[in-house]
């Protein structure tokens, strides 16, 4: 903190108070590319993130500053000329929901000048941009005593990502940046927003994130293309069935009547959204009865799903996946949007050391790259610190 504070004021001239504000990245455990289909997510808040440091101006003017992205330099732009410009690059994040809110009807009385720095792996997959959205909302509802609601900031965030970055993401990445809560993960309902926590009571096992250092190229526009074949299958079962979303079904509802689904492959991609559903609401009841085994074979089977069904897993997520099968964890799957990114594994305490040399190598040997991992901590959500 005492560096990010120096830097903040080498960059900045200009006196007042400096605030600090903090959000997560998250990871999810189970029910992948359901959240825009209408079904079921069990994401949890990690213990990295971004952070910010935040001043007052007495003016109109923006000033975005990341210690990630030094060589940029500081990012300028006007509270009343808002647009998102690529060469801005990670700054149209935060611009994106500034805008939002000021489209909103809410007044942001002055401009700000902004330092961030993030230690989310680049290019992971654990959602740097949701934690950079989930900072700029909760910075701005204290900076200027905005009184906005925790869940309608998270809304924001992802109109932000939607309408001014244009990921056409579901809410999932900002609702687990904005609700998380330590040492528990979020069932949450995508349609309703209904959600529940439940305690991450993992015994002699641990979390391990193992990032295949595949930078995710090909993930934004095959995840644009994934939610439009899943629009498609939703409509023409909707000639039929009474459903709002694809997670309205169950498993033998689907079966019954995915011959009206034309495109054989449209069809493979709502058979996902519906299994992946109807997985994540059993995993969970496993995880809360203290089934570990049950609930990491049920992450092995979203996998498969993910690999066969959903095709967004990729040569080198498979091969990650496939060397921790091998090493007898109790579940491993790819998690967040595929096509590189990372796996979230279950790992024994006492086989920790062994499962990380293990599927290392194997992992090198396959793809030539070297991955790295992670034990995960479980955090809070976005807050000022």
């Amino acid at each position: 903190m005492k560096e990010l504070r120096e830097r903040f004021t080498e960059v900045y001239e200009g006196n007042g108070e400096i605030r600090t504000f903090f959000a997560p990245g998250r990871v999810n455990l189970i029910g992948e590319h359901t959240d825009y289909n209408g079904g079921h997510v069990f994401p949890c808040a990690l213990d990295v993130g971004t952070t910010l440091l935040a001043r007052k101006r007495e003016d109109n003017l923006l000033r975005f500053y990341s210690m990630n992205f030094p060589e940029i330099g500081v990012i300028e732009s006007q509270l009343d000329t808002l647009l998102y410009e690529e060469k801005d690059d990670w700054a149209n994040y935060p611009k994106g929901v500034i805008d939002v809110l000021q489209k909103a009807g809410i007044s942001i009385p002055s401009g700000v000048d902004l330092l961030f720095y993030g230690n989310i792996p680049n290019g992971a997959g654990l959602s740097s941009s949701a934690s950079i959205e989930l900072a700029t909302g909760v910075m701005l509802n204290e900076l200027f005593e905005l009184n906005i609601d925790q869940i309608q900031l998270v809304k924001y965030a992802q109109m932000a990502e939607n309408n001014f970055v244009g990921v056409n993401c579901g809410i999932m990445d900002q609702f687990a940046s904005g609700m998380g809560k330590e040492g528990h993960a979020i069932l949450l309902d995508c349609q309703t927003l209904e959600y529940t926590y439940s305690p991450l009571q993992l015994s002699d096992h641990v979390l391990v994130i193992a990032n295949t250092n595949k930078r995710r190229g090909l993930a934004d526009s095959k995840y644009n293309e994934r939610r439009s074949e899943c629009e498609r299958a939703l409509a023409q079962l909707q000639t039929e069935l009474d459903i709002q979303s694809l997670g309205d079904l169950t498993v033998d509802e689907f079966e019954a009547h995915k011959y009206i689904i034309e495109n054989e492959t449209d069809r493979k991609r709502a058979k996902h959204a519906v299994s992946e559903n109807a997985r994540t609401l059993v995993a969970v009841e496993k995880l809360n009865e203290g089934d570990l085994e049950a609930f990491g074979k049920l992450m092995n089977a979203s996998h498969l799903s993910l690999m066969k069904d959903y095709e967004v897993t990729g040569e080198e997520l498979d091969a990650l996946v496939e060397a921790a099968w091998n090493e007898d964890v109790l579940g491993a799957r790819m998690t967040g949007a595929g096509f590189g990114g990372c796996t979230i594994n279950l790992v024994s305490k006492e086989k920790l050391d062994d499962f990380i040399k293990n599927v290392g190598d194997a992992y090198e040997e396959a793809t030539g790259l070297k991955a790295d991992f992670y034990v995960v901590g479980i955090g809070d959500g976005a807050r000022e610190i």
